[in-house]
């Protein structure tokens, strides 16, 4: 995302960001249908083989990825006595920005929601309706969010509104999934799935664009780095925090017991549910006061974007 942001024009870099996230998707996509076709009659040795498949196609796809994408350029003429800032002193200055705390604060709750679902969805699909291939239709919804965005943002787009979507979008995909057991409705469930994987893209793709944005000058690879540490990190606090949740709540209701029609193998599901609702409620809650800043027509170009000035302003 770094080399992507340095080699793209600053109008191009919605673009090429959602580029990228569309490619990741594809493989996500692809991936889960070749393996749901392999393991069909899945024996331990086809798992391995399926494993080992899987760990060579990552190690060739990262090594063509890789050749000549950085020329090594040494240089004499570079300026030997000018100070290099430290990693602390770097990171101040960025969480000096506007509003930057805030920023990642929204990209942790946000991102622990979403990967609350991402791990159950399969396992609840499989023990509550019986159907399959959730997670390539996961990914497909995360597909058109991505493009979605990537259009949005490109024309001057308010990232946060758009993240403010996303998480709105991720609460409907909840309770359907949370009421197709009741229902007895699959494709209830489905849609749930693809407004969860739909909502989690916009947001996703949002607040990378607004960290972008935040970033000082000559900063924006460890704003990049700093929006991708606190994702993967918030998301596997979620996926963790999901799965205790279910075996809780399966252990509370022991093997016979139902609760709102629930039986006690779902009702670890719906808990999970629950707790993914209550975290994009959340938030929203913290982006709110963001999205009660102006916007000014950007010079030059009669689109929009924030105003510094308004971002300058605590919460």
């Amino acid at each position: 995302l770094a080399l992507a942001t340095d080699l793209t024009p600053k109008r191009l870099q919605p673009r090429v960001v959602g580029l990228m996230y569309v490619m990741l998707l594809a493989g996500i996509t692809a991936s889960a249908w070749v393996f749901g076709a392999t393991l069909e009659n899945l024996t331990p040795g086809q798992l391995v083989r399926v494993l080992q498949g899987a760990a060579v196609a990552v190690i060739m796809l990262n090594l063509i990825a890789s050749w000549k994408q950085e020329a090594l350029a040494v240089s004499n003429d570079m300026d030997t006595a000018t100070p290099v800032a430290t990693f602390r002193e770097s990171w101040r200055q960025l969480c000096r920005g506007p509003q930057t705390v805030r920023r990642l604060i929204i990209v942790g709750l946000g991102s622990m929601a979403f990967g609350t679902a991402k791990v159950l969805l399969e396992p609840m699909g499989g023990h509550v309706i019986a159907t399959a291939k959730l997670l390539a239709l996961l990914a497909f919804g995360g597909l058109l969010g991505i493009a979605y965005a990537s259009r949005v943002l490109s024309r001057g787009t308010d990232p946060f509104r758009l993240a403010f979507g996303g998480a709105a979008i991720g609460l409907p995909g909840c309770l359907l999934v949370i009421g197709a057991h009741s229902l007895g409705i699959p494709g209830v469930f489905l849609v749930g799935t693809f407004l969860i994987g739909f909502g989690g893209a916009l947001f996703c793709h949002a607040t990378l664009r607004a960290i972008m944005e935040s970033a000082p000058k000559g900063q924006t690879g460890l704003a990049l780095g700093a929006w991708g540490a606190v994702q993967v990190m918030a998301a596997g606090v979620g996926v963790a925090l999901s799965s205790a949740v279910r075996d809780l709540a399966n252990l509370l209701l022991g093997p016979d017991r139902q609760v709102f029609g629930f039986v006690a193998e779902a009702g670890g599901y719906v808990a999970v549910s629950a707790l993914e609702m209550g975290l994009l409620v959340a938030t929203i809650v913290v982006i709110a006061p963001l999205l009660r800043r102006g916007l000014v027509p950007r010079a030059g170009d009669g689109s929009q974007t924030f105003s510094e000035t308004s971002l300058q302003s605590g919460p």
